[in-house]
């Protein structure tokens, strides 16, 4: 298998930083638009299926920390790849549902509730924080700067580890609540 490699140039570094300020914000103001789109009822599922995307996403993120740690650095190139490209698939199904939806309020009690509440401001920071670091190690990877690849990935890796598996946690806490 031919691996790809991109260059080692400035111009990824200003890229990634815009992108990783851009994605937040963009999100956020399709998020803050009140009058939904008609997508059809399809859209209704979406939650159940970035709760996959997300289980999926801490899985491959696991399998690819478990092949470097065999050194098998193609098997864990593509574990990442397919982690990132579901991160990717996540975000646009994520926005379509948010788009055509409205907001499902948790309905738990007691001491669920401050629970459900943590997990989920802190899942959302961090998946914006995660952006970056992700971002980056993927361009170290991939530009063959495997040094600051592992520099970033000491972040990168529990971070984005924490967003997925708090993403799943979160969607099992509301999905009772979904109409």
């Amino acid at each position: 298998m031919t691996t790809l490699l991109i260059e080692k140039s400035p111009k990824y570094n200003r890229l990634i930083n815009i992108v990783a300020i851009a994605i937040p914000l963009v999100v956020a103001v399709l998020l803050g638009i009140r009058q939904k789109v008609d997508l059809g009822e399809w859209t209704s599922t979406l939650p159940h299926i970035n709760g996959a995307i997300n289980s999926l996403t801490a899985f491959l993120l696991l399998v690819g920390r478990y092949f470097i740690a065999q050194k098998n650095v193609q098997a864990h190139r593509i574990s990442m790849t397919a982690a990132f490209v579901l991160g990717s698939l996540f975000l646009v199904s994520y926005v379509i549902y948010h788009l055509t939806n409205d907001s499902t309020p948790f309905g738990g009690q007691g001491v669920i509730r401050p629970i459900y509440y943590f997990l989920l401001i802190s899942h959302i920071v961090l998946s914006v924080v995660v952006v970056w670091f992700v971002l980056k190690a993927i361009y170290f990877a991939f530009s063959n700067q495997i040094a600051a690849h592992k520099k970033v990935v000491k972040w990168a890796f529990p971070i984005w580890l924490y967003v997925s598996v708090t993403g799943v946690i979160v969607y099992l806490l509301i999905s009772p609540y979904y109409q």
